[in-house]
């Protein structure tokens, strides 16, 4: 690694960013042509801020990037990383001519948008002043202002009166909040589109709605909702309709990482192998089909091994990145609970032989497994056994006798209780509360029934 590079990436690691040492299996040009909009920019800035291999060729595509459009902002903050980065480039220099130029016609656009829309209002049409805010809102989207962008196109609810328009409102909204990680606002919008529209609208914006709702879940770390709404993704709707927030391969491996990481074998096999929907998006991301099978299948290391080749790719997604290592961990530990259920006790060299990497040993993580409660199980570090707790069936009926008399007496003394009470033509005005009877009958009662 060249010197400056070195230095960029320890400033990242300073900011506590993750670093990525190994190349991603994606070409980044064929990659990023997947998208549009600001998650263009978003994506290639996050890649070369994390991927040594494709540092200097990310940041300059993401230099031209935000040059076709009008945000300084992020034209700045793209040089600034590649100044640090590889100064000897040509795009490491700051292109003044064109910042000035630019930050004097973006304030020459508000301004002209601001008067026409005053004007608007001042005649009191409605579609003109709902295109009007829709207008300057997409103008400080584009420049940047994210906050003002927001404002403004929730302006244009009062002036809508189609489907269609209320559709795009909300979509504008959720966009925005996406773009500055609001997973609260994302769902609160989402919220007010569903159900309200007929249905071959309904049709049209569901895989928008559903990829939304499945990444301010897994913004909000509910992986089991994130993936049910990823899988249920209506597939025969074009890409183009929603390629401003993720791509088809994204869909699938959102999908299938996060249904690995929350759901057992039998809901893998119905949601995500036997699901017609999602087969499409499969189709994209093979390699999350294969890993999906192997679980189903028991061959828990070849899942790992899947998963692990792709784990570049996925520290490189801008909506997986600070959750990859919490999913891989889930899906191992899945993985290593699985492989032992059939056995009672296992030596330590077969477990590192189907769950150790190279010069890892798998007892630490073992011993961290039981210490949790995830694994009940015991390690015997004389014969460097694992032992498997097995259930005792007695004890467990007689558990369960237990809890079903326990239940049976309560419900005969409540039953006791009303009759009780109506007998006495006495009104039953609410339960106990921390300990007290909250009315006289349930006194006179409980001193009755003892």
């Amino acid at each position: 690694m060249a010197d400056p590079l070195l230095a960029f990436f320890t400033l990242m690691d300073s900011q506590e960013r993750i670093i990525v040492r190994e190349a991603p299996n994606f070409d980044l040009d064929l990659y990023i042509q997947n998208y549009k909009g600001r998650t263009r920019f978003d994506r290639l800035l996050l890649i070369g801020r994390s991927s040594v291999p494709l540092c200097v060729d990310a940041l300059k595509s993401a230099i031209a990037e935000a040059k076709r459009g009008k945000d300084t902002g992020r034209y700045r903050e793209a040089v600034e990383c590649l100044r640090v980065a590889a100064p000897t480039e040509p795009e490491a220099n700051f292109d003044q001519a064109w910042l000035e130029a630019q930050d004097a016609a973006n304030k020459l656009e508000t301004n002209r948008l601001t008067t026409e829309l005053k004007g608007y209002k001042n005649n009191l049409i409605k579609e003109s002043v709902r295109m009007g805010n829709e207008d300057l809102a997409k103008h400080l989207e584009s420049i940047g202002d994210l906050n003002a962008a927001a404002e403004t196109y929730s302006k244009m609810r009062p002036d809508v009166s189609t489907p269609k328009q209320f559709i795009d409102v909300g979509k504008h909204l959720v966009r925005v909040s996406i773009h500055r990680r609001e997973w609260a606002m994302v769902g609160a919008h989402l919220s007010k589109l569903g159900g309200s529209q007929p249905a071959e609208e309904e049709r049209t914006v569901q895989p928008y709605l559903k990829i939304s709702q499945g990444i301010a879940l897994l913004g909000h770390l509910k992986f089991k909702e994130a993936a049910l709404s990823f899988l249920s993704t209506d597939s025969s709707i074009p890409a183009a309709t929603y390629n401003e927030l993720a791509s088809q391969s994204d869909v699938a491996s959102y999908g299938g990482l996060l249904a690995l990481a929350s759901m057992d074998r039998g809901e893998l096999q119905r949601n995500v192998l036997d699901n017609a929907v999602f087969r499409t998006f499969l189709e994209h991301a093979p390699h999350i089909r294969r890993a999906v099978t192997q679980f189903v299948s028991g061959r828990y290391s070849a899942c790992i091994s899947v998963l692990e080749s792709y784990r570049a790719d996925y520290q490189l997604d801008i909506f997986l990145q600070k959750h990859v290592a919490t999913i891989y961990s889930r899906i191992r530990s899945k993985c290593i609970i699985q492989y032992l259920i059939p056995f009672s006790c296992v030596s330590l060299e077969t477990m590192n032989n189907a769950f150790g990497g190279p010069g890892q040993d798998i007892e630490n993580e073992l011993a961290d497994m039981i210490e949790s409660g995830a694994l009940k199980a015991r390690i015997n570090t004389i014969d460097k056994l694992v032992t498997t707790k097995a259930a005792n069936p007695r004890a467990q009926m007689q558990e369960a006798a237990l809890r079903t008399a326990e239940n049976y007496e309560k419900q005969a003394l409540d039953r006791l209780r009303r009759m009780g009470l109506a007998a006495s033509d006495l009104e039953l005005k609410g339960g106990r509360k921390g300990g007290q009877f909250s009315s006289q009958s349930d006194y006179m009662m409980e001193e009755t029934l003892g």
